[in-house]
């Protein structure tokens, strides 16, 4: 089920001018980009984040009903509308993968969306790590630290965060208000939420085999990523052109065997019409020598 923000009421009021005055900041009004970015990120933070989009299907949520995003700026305080956490993946359910429907996001706006993420998922960094953990005293001015913008003001309910360099990862689920660490054995935790686990996985993607995240199903499935399902798909399609091949092959012996069949009968009849000829031939010359054949 999605997770709804608790928004006060508002109105919209009147400028001097009597034009209604817009009642809060939107998509369109807020920067798209991080002006601290200080380049391109490595390729384990470009490849993860695909991974995990890929492979996240919750079966409860169709398609147009689910929204990921991977680096996209999220806006989450409307008091400091321009104040936004950059999560390296999140995922949110119950909203449309498009902007009111119809246009691309340029970034998430929590309290325009009215829904927050449902799961977020933080890369460790070296410059990062303690900030991501919640290591970082809070600032005395200005934006607050991340774990507190997931933790306190949005209270995201899954907060997951995966070191590339040691492969450990570190599940905080929200309890009572605050992000309690869940220890696993199996380095994967289930989310009832979404009907999909997320786990620790050794495998090749996209040419580089090493750990990584990604979802599973209730019966411990890894989901398939989007060259599985299409050799899936090719295999399907190969399997069926197999059996249509070989349902010819079978039809086209049944067929022969039919014709065989029909000739075969045909033999037999010119053999008994043949037969039959002999037959009448011995009686007649029988007849020519006097002898009555039926009383032989």
């Amino acid at each position: 089920m999605s997770v709804a923000m608790r928004l006060e009421p508002y109105s919209r009021s009147l400028a001097p001018t009597g034009r209604p005055q817009r009642p809060w900041p939107t998509m369109y009004d807020l920067p798209s980009e991080n002006p601290e970015d200080p380049g391109v990120p490595d390729v384990f933070h470009l490849q993860q984040p695909q991974l995990l989009r890929e492979t996240f299907q919750p079966p409860a949520y169709p398609s147009d009903n689910v929204f990921v995003a991977s680096d996209l700026n999220l806006y989450y305080d409307l008091q400091h509308d321009r104040w936004y956490k950059r999560p390296d993946w999140f995922a949110v359910v119950g909203v449309s993968p498009f902007y009111q429907g119809r246009d691309a996001r340029n970034s998430y706006v929590v309290w325009d969306e009215k829904v927050i993420p449902m799961v977020i998922v933080e890369l460790l960094s070296p410059g990062t790590e303690d900030e991501d953990l919640g290591r970082t005293p809070p600032p005395s001015k200005g934006p607050p630290n991340k774990w507190d913008v997931y933790e306190t003001i949005l209270q995201i309910p899954y907060y997951v965060v995966f070191s590339r360099y040691t492969d450990d990862v570190q599940f905080f689920k929200l309890t009572s208000g605050r992000y309690v660490k869940i220890p696993s054995l199996t380095h994967s935790l289930w989310m009832p939420e979404l009907q999909l686990g997320l786990g620790r996985w050794k495998g090749l993607y996209d040419g580089w085999e090493r750990q990584w995240l990604r979802w599973y199903t209730a019966d411990h499935q890894w989901l398939p990523t989007l060259a599985e399902r299409v050799d899936a798909e090719r295999q399907r399609v190969e399997t069926e052109r197999q059996r249509a091949v070989s349902a010819e092959q079978q039809v086209l012996v049944v067929r022969q065997q039919a014709q065989e069949a029909v000739q075969q009968a045909l033999l037999e009849r010119e053999r008994a019409v043949l037969a039959e000829q002999r037959t009448k031939q011995l009686a007649d010359k029988l007849r020519a020598l006097g002898i009555d054949p039926d009383q032989l």
